[in-house]
């Protein structure tokens, strides 16, 4: 274990009391039999339980503590900067995942995957989990169209690179295979096995979904217009402000040439909306516009990622 891990396994905790010592267990066999040095990695993200206690109690382990509950998402963010192995595998610590599956995780990416995807083809949840999940995963397909068939198993593996410029905010760790695979990195999915909670509560409630699909839109937006965001804001600002010229317009020839009476006619009022709206999102684009140029300059980096460069 005083060797360079090959793998960090790092796994969230929120009052997991009663799972922390049989899951440790289990991560330390599988790992015993891959043969390759590892570390596992706890984050205790504010537990108001033993879970903390547990936690030390196992070796070999590194133990990150909240201050409060900051959430899965900071939890993994936190355990993955922390990670120091070549590979890094998520799971979550409710003994759902199953850690004899990282070897086929491992498989993936010694075929030359960067990202490796857990799928839990037969899921062992209530239906009040199922169907938000699904329909998640419906709408995930359409705006994000990341090829992936579960987005919210954590049981994943990943290279150590992938994360060089990621930070994870609001309910992200979902979808990182999505922002990965916009960055260029190879994502595949594998089958995994699924068991029913025994110990404790599921944290999953509606406040969480909700989270999610705003998280999910914000991908959707990044993936088609991260580098372009004024040919959102600013073509639909056009459109509108075309829409509203060409009602005004109208309504000046009605005016002028019918002489008609537009005081009791909504149309010119609409035309007006049209056009203010239209111009404070053409502006809007703009600003967009510099804060992702800006954005790319203070991070030293552009909009493309090079994988090599060979001389020969």
């Amino acid at each position: 274990m005083n060797e360079r891990p090959y793998l960090s396994v790092v796994v969230p905790l929120y009052n997991e009391e009663g799972n922390v010592e049989i899951l440790h267990g289990k991560i330390h066999a599988a790992l015993e039999k891959i043969g390759r040095p590892f570390e596992i990695i706890f984050i205790d993200d504010g537990s108001k339980d033993k879970t903390r206690s547990e936690a030390e109690r196992c070796q070999p382990v590194t133990l990150i503590v909240f201050r409060k509950n900051f959430g899965q998402t900071a939890a993994f963010d936190a355990g993955i900067k922390e990670a120091k192995g070549e590979i890094i595998i998520t799971l979550d610590g409710d003994l759902q995942n199953d850690p004899a599956d990282i070897p086929l995780l491992l498989a993936k990416i010694d075929e030359g995957f960067d990202v490796v995807s857990g799928w839990r083809h037969k899921r062992h949840d209530p239906w009040s989990k199922k169907i938000p999940s699904r329909i998640a995963n419906l709408l995930r397909k359409f705006l994000i169209q990341d090829d992936i068939h579960d987005s919210g198993c954590s049981l994943k593996a990943y290279r150590k690179e992938c994360f060089k410029d990621i930070d994870l905010f609001g309910e992200m760790h979902r979808f990182i295979p999505a922002l990965l695979q916009l960055e260029g990195y190879r994502v595949a999915e594998v089958k995994v096995s699924h068991h029913p909670r025994i110990h404790g509560v599921t944290k999953y409630n509606w406040k969480r979904g909700m989270k999610g699909f705003v998280d999910m839109l914000s991908i959707w937006f990044w993936r088609k217009y991260s580098h372009r965001p004024l040919h959102l804001f600013g073509g639909i600002g056009v459109i509108l402000s075309g829409s509203g010229g060409g009602i005004l317009f109208w309504m000046l020839i009605e005016k002028v040439v019918f002489g008609a009476s537009l005081a009791e006619r909504i149309w010119p009022l609409i035309g007006i909306f049209f056009v203010l709206i239209g111009v404070q999102l053409f502006i809007s684009g703009l600003l967009a516009d510099i804060t992702v140029r800006n954005y790319y300059q203070a991070r030293n980096r552009m909009n493309y990622t090079v994988k090599e460069v060979i001389n020969r």
